[in-house]
């Protein structure tokens, strides 16, 4: 173990040691080499955030753009399956894990690091540890968007985060029914809460469209849902994702479906989407400036 000397002789009653005012140490800021950080969340669990998040990653890839995605869900991890990665990351030698790169974006997850039914049995503070090194201990380089996708609901990882990194702005996923809106209505109101600008909401499973019957649309969770949240909340709308069976077959097999199919019509929908989100961005830019680190402080 290293000793301070200065520090030594003083303590030792050595008087003539020199009276040098201590330096705070500089703390290197985090994310520095990213333009864009935005958060893809969702109030509840099941709408198909991570699917919207993997396809809009691949998405902005596709532009040229230099992508990232953190799986910010420790408790249940979805890139390793959506990407199909089943190789462990390289460590530099600042003890700095590399990400792994699919479809031309950089990916980070726990689902990495652990046994594909090892269960993540950890309490609140491990959690948003493991998130904070995920952020800090991760050799990202130079990245003009980083995805983070966020487990569902309100908690501790989407405060460490907007405590931890400037977001430029988050992205909410829905379903149109109800019991989907109601919690993504509480996504919304918590970004507000922290000053980080809601780039708009996304109507995943809009409708059922038959592979026999291409023409037909059949609204099974309801019809306008997100879209109408959108108006009253006023926020962007950004798009409608069909539930088609091809997205499901794609996600699973581990090739986003912009990647396995990008003529499809679910891709294409899915890529005006990521467009939207890039135009409103560059708008943003131009208005404002991304949102700080916070503090909260919560009142005992």
């Amino acid at each position: 173990m290293g000793i301070n000397i200065s520090k030594q002789r003083e303590l030792d009653g050595d008087d003539s040691a020199p009276q040098q005012p201590q330096e705070p140490p500089k703390q290197e800021q985090v994310l520095s080499g990213v333009k864009n950080i935005i958060a893809v969340a969702s109030g509840k669990g099941g709408v198909g955030k991570s699917t919207v998040a993997a396809n809009l990653a691949v998405s902005l890839a596709q532009t040229g753009a230099r992508v990232g995605l953190l799986d910010t869900d420790i408790y249940g991890p979805s890139v390793p399956t959506m990407f199909n990665v089943t190789e462990r990351p390289s460590i530099t030698t600042q003890k700095k894990l590399v990400p792994i790169e699919k479809h031309g974006v950089h990916l980070v997850s726990m689902g990495f690091l652990v046994d594909t039914d090892q269960a993540m049995i950890w309490r609140g503070p491990m959690v948003t540890s493991a998130v904070k090194q995920f952020m800090q201990e991760v050799e990202w380089g130079e990245l003009d968007y980083l995805i983070l996708d966020l487990p569902p609901g309100t908690g501790d990882i989407q405060l460490t985060i907007v405590q931890t990194v400037p977001l430029t702005g988050a992205v909410i996923v829905s379903t149109p029914q109800t019991v989907a809106l109601d919690d993504a209505r509480k996504g919304v109101a918590m970004f507000g809460k922290v000053n980080v600008p809601v780039l708009g909401i996304v109507e995943n499973m809009a409708y059922f469209v038959p592979d026999d019957a291409p023409e037909k649309k059949y609204y099974i969770f309801g019809k306008h849902g997100a879209r109408n949240l959108a108006k009253k909340l006023e926020v962007p709308f950004l798009g409608e994702v069909p539930l088609r069976q091809q997205i499901r077959e794609t996600s699973d097999s581990g090739t986003p479906v912009v990647a396995a199919d990008p003529s499809s019509p679910a891709a294409i929908g899915l890529k005006e989407i990521a467009n939207r989100i890039q135009q409103t961005i560059a708008i943003q830019s131009r208005d404002r400036s991304a949102t700080s680190k916070i503090e909260i402080k919560i009142r005992p």
